[in-house]
C-alpha cells in the first residue's frame, strides 16, 4: 500500500478507503439481532482483508443502514491506533437533530473516538448555510472536536462545482469527499481549491459512479487494456497527487484485488495513460464528432435556467458515454434517477421535453438549434423504469 499525506490533518492516509455502504444487512436501523451472523461475518472478513491489504482507513456514514453498528462490532477489536475511522452525518436545519444522529453514530460505533467526521450532502447553498451559521451543525461538532471524540472535520458533497468551491472557500474543513474521475472531471476546480485549503481529497465512488467499472462493456475493456477499466481510472485518478485516496466499495474481501494492482503501475502512470487515453479519446471523436466532443458542454444553462429543470449537461453527457463507449447499463441507471434523486442527483430527464420551448436557456450554445432533437434521442436510448437511490431502496 503507498500513501498520502491527507492535507492538513497530517494523517498518512492510504491511497484506497474501505467505503462501508456495500457490506451491510440493510439500508434501514434495524435491532442488532436481526442481522443474520453470516453478513455480520462476511463484514468482518472483509474489514480484515482490507487491514491485511494496508486500507486502514475505514469510511462509513449515519446513512448507510446498519453500517455503523456492525462496524461497531468489530472496530473496537482491532488496534485503535492503526485505524483511520470516519463517518458522516447529514445536516439539518434542526442542529438538535444532527446532534442526535451523531450522537447515535458514536453510540454504534462504540469507539472513544472517530478520527474524521463529514458533514455528509453539502449539496445546495441551504444545506452549507444550515452547516456553517452560528449555532449549526458545524458548532455542534467543534464541540465534540473540543471534548476530543472528534479530530478533524470535513463534509461530503454531490453537489455542483459551484456550491462545492464556496464551502471550500469558507476554510472551516480539513477534507472533502467529491466526485471526480476520468468520465467526469467537472470538479477538478475544487480539488484545486482544497489543495490550496491544504484540505484531504476522497474521491467518492470512483468504480461505481465512474462507470459501474466492475461490470464494463467490452468496448470499454477493449479501449483499456492492456489495463482493467477499473484499474485505468483508478490510475489516471491517483496519477494526480492532488487526489489523496479512492473509496472502494467493497461488498466482499476479494473486491479489493483488482483495485490493488494499481499499487505497482503508480510509478508508472506517465508511460501507461497516454496512449489508452488517447484511444478514448479517439474513439469518443469517431462516434461523436469532433466538433460535438470538443464543444458539447459550451454554454450549456443551469438547472435553475431551465424550464422543467431539465438536467440538459447530465442528459447530454450520459448519452455521449453510451454512444462513445457502449456504456449503455450505466447511463440508463443515472438518466432514470432524475427526477428522484432530490438534489443528491438533481433534476429532471427528458420525459416532458414537448412541454417546454427550450431556445432561451440554450441561447449561448452553439448547438443550440440540435440540443432538443437529441435531447429527445437520449430519453428513447436512456429511458426506462425509474430508479431511486441506493439509501431508498
Amino acid at each position: 500500500m503507498q500513501y498520502r499525506r491527507f492535507g492538513r490533518t497530517e494523517l498518512p492516509m492510504p491511497v484506497f478507503s474501505c467505503g462501508g455502504m456495500r457490506y451491510q444487512y440493510k439500508w434501514q436501523d434495524v435491532p442488532k439481532n436481526q442481522i443474520p451472523p453470516n453478513n455480520q461475518q462476511n463484514l468482518e472478513n472483509t474489514i480484515r482483508r482490507s487491514l491485511e491489504c494496508g486500507i486502514n482507513h475505514i469510511e462509513t456514514a449515519r446513512g448507510y443502514g446498519t453500517s455503523e453498528m456492525q462496524l461497531g462490532e468489530i472496530l473496537p477489536k482491532l488496534p485503535r491506533e492503526k485505524l483511520i475511522v470516519q463517518t458522516k452525518v447529514s445536516p439539518s436545519a434542526d442542529p438538535q437533530e444532527f446532534q442526535s444522529k451523531l450522537q447515535q453514530s458514536l453510540q454504534f460505533l462504540q469507539l472513544e473516538y472517530i478520527d474524521l467526521l463529514g458533514i455528509h450532502g453539502i449539496n445546495t447553498l441551504e444545506l452549507l448555510h444550515y452547516s456553517i451559521r452560528p449555532g449549526g451543525c458545524l458548532d455542534v461538532a467543534r464541540k465534540l472536536q473540543i471534548q476530543g471524540k472528534v479530530r478533524f472535520i470535513g463534509f461530503s458533497t454531490h453537489g455542483p462545482t459551484d456550491v462545492i468551491v464556496k464551502t471550500i472557500e469558507t476554510n472551516e474543513f480539513d477534507y472533502v469527499n467529491l466526485h471526480w474521475y476520468y468520465i467526469n472531471q467537472n470538479n477538478w476546480p475544487a480539488i484545486e481549491a482544497a489543495n490550496r485549503f491544504d484540505m484531504g481529497v476522497f474521491i467518492i465512488s470512483p468504480s461505481n459512479k465512474g462507470g459501474k467499472l466492475y461490470q464494463p462493456p467490452q468496448k470499454l475493456v477493449d479501449l483499456c487494456y492492456p489495463l482493467s477499466p477499473m484499474v485505468f481510472n483508478d490510475l489516471f485518478c491517483l496519477s494526480h497527487p492532488q487526489v489523496h485516496t479512492l473509496s472502494v466499495g467493497a461488498s466482499q474481501p476479494t473486491d479489493f484485488d483488482e483495485h490493488l494492482k494499481t499499487i505497482e503501475l503508480l510509478d508508472r502512470a506517465d508511460e501507461i495513460l497516454p496512449s489508452i487515453l488517447a484511444r478514448l479519446e479517439q474513439e469518443a471523436i469517431a462516434q461523436l464528432g469532433e466538433n460535438w466532443f470538443k464543444t458539447w458542454d459550451i454554454g450549456l444553462p443551469s438547472l435553475e435556467e431551465t424550464p422543467g429543470n431539465i438536467n440538459i449537461p447530465v442528459i447530454l453527457w450520459l448519452r455521449n458515454l453510451a454512444i462513445a463507449y457502449d456504456m449503455v447499463e450505466y447511463s440508463k441507471m443515472r438518466y432514470n434517477l432524475l427526477g428522484n434523486g432530490s438534489h443528491w442527483f438533481p433534476g429532471a430527464n427528458a420525459e416532458e421535453l414537448e412541454k417546454y420551448d427550450l431556445s432561451k436557456c440554450l441561447a449561448n450554445s452553439p448547438h443550440a438549434e440540435k440540443i432538443p432533437d437529441i435531447l429527445q434521442d437520449a430519453h428513447k436510448l436512456l429511458g426506462g423504469n425509474p430508479v431511486e437511490r441506493l439509501s431508498k431502496s
